[in-house]
């Protein structure tokens, strides 16, 4: 076993279930995993007390007691205040989580230090050191699913920014006065590149009468979401509306990339999320193509790194240790 300051455990927590687990942060090694459903309804002290018994058993199953971790990382679906400890806002869990004290009810409860941040941020942290941006020094990482998340790492860091808004590349403008994103504002790339976007675009096109393979499922249950699977499969059989959607998804992702290119000039564009699980990396060749494009600086461009993730579901855990480890430490000197 590692020595016990290179212990810490990892919370991934979503709006329909939570994942944790006992990471190695010297070599990304997972020792120990548990998953529960969130259970949202039963508010932000509700959920953490799940969180609690969630880490337990992770930690149950890793054969480690809490004096072996150095304490607890978590990855929030929303904006944060790091510092403080302090979810500011989860839209899709209710109001009890408006400012709530995440990082001192999580130590309260289950007496280990926490830190806590954004979700994506972590997902990028942990691809930055054990996933597809390993040995980048300069990376941005775009998580593709309901939403379009992103985190920047910069001289090997996590870039923040000043109010701790940083990296949030899925809310910067692709078309003027387009389409409304999920914040509430329009034109947004998450409006255009996330599944969600996807799936708004097949449910037009059918509603005005073509024809797709996915008609029945959307004409007879509006409440079912178009999940990655079913675009996959329809993809795969060429539907003409999924594979219309699945292309300008595509487009736009490419541009969105492109931007973050001409910005920032890095080494790594990792892309993750439920779409690049479900379609695998040839999703992004065409995206490869339109990124391309129009970058600035076309000198070697191909060494500028399009990849797919590596780490699927646990890059959010992972980085989230990663980060605790290296906060914590910090702390106690």
């Amino acid at each position: 076993m590692a020595e016990k300051d290179e212990l810490a455990v990892g919370v991934d927590l979503g709006g329909t279930s939570l994942y944790a687990a006992v990471v190695n942060t010297g070599t990304g090694q997972l020792l120990g995993e548990a998953k529960c459903k969130t259970k949202p309804k039963r508010g932000a002290v509700g959920v953490t007390e799940r969180i609690v018994t969630t880490i337990a058993s992770a930690m149950s199953e890793a054969g480690v007691k809490r004096d072996d971790v150095i304490g607890v990382g978590i990855g929030v679906p929303g904006p944060i205040d790091a510092r403080a400890g302090i979810v500011i806002r989860l839209t899709n869990m209710g109001s009890t989580w408006d400012g709530f004290p995440l990082a001192q009810t999580l130590a309260k409860l289950s007496g280990l230090s926490v830190s806590i941040d954004n979700d994506v941020n972590v997902g990028a942290v942990g691809e930055h050191r054990f996933g597809a941006g390993r040995g980048a020094s300069d990376m941005v990482a775009l998580f593709v699913g309901t939403g379009l998340g992103g985190g920047v790492i910069l001289g090997n860091k996590l870039r923040t920014g000043f109010r701790g808004s940083a990296g949030e590349v899925g809310h910067m403008v692709v078309m003027a006065e387009g389409e409304s994103c999920g914040c509430g504002e329009q034109g947004h790339a998450e409006a255009y590149a996330s599944r969600t976007a996807i799936e708004r675009s097949i449910r037009r096109a059918i509603h005005a009468g073509e024809q797709s393979s996915l008609a029945e499922i959307v004409q007879e249950d509006k409440s079912v979401r178009l999940t990655a699977k079913y675009i996959q499969r329809a993809y795969m059989e060429g539907d003409d509306v999924t594979v219309r959607a699945v292309q300008s998804a595509q487009y736009y992702l490419g541009l969105l990339i492109a931007d973050c290119v001409n910005l920032l000039d890095p080494e790594a564009i990792v892309v993750g999320g439920g779409v690049l699980e479900r379609m695998g990396d040839a999703y992004l060749e065409p995206v490869r193509g339109v990124a391309r494009q129009h970058f600035l600086n076309k000198h070697a461009m191909e060494s500028v790194r399009i990849v797919a993730a590596e780490l699927g579901d646990a890059s959010g855990a992972i980085g989230a240790a990663v980060q605790a480890s290296q906060r914590l430490q910090r702390a106690a000197f």
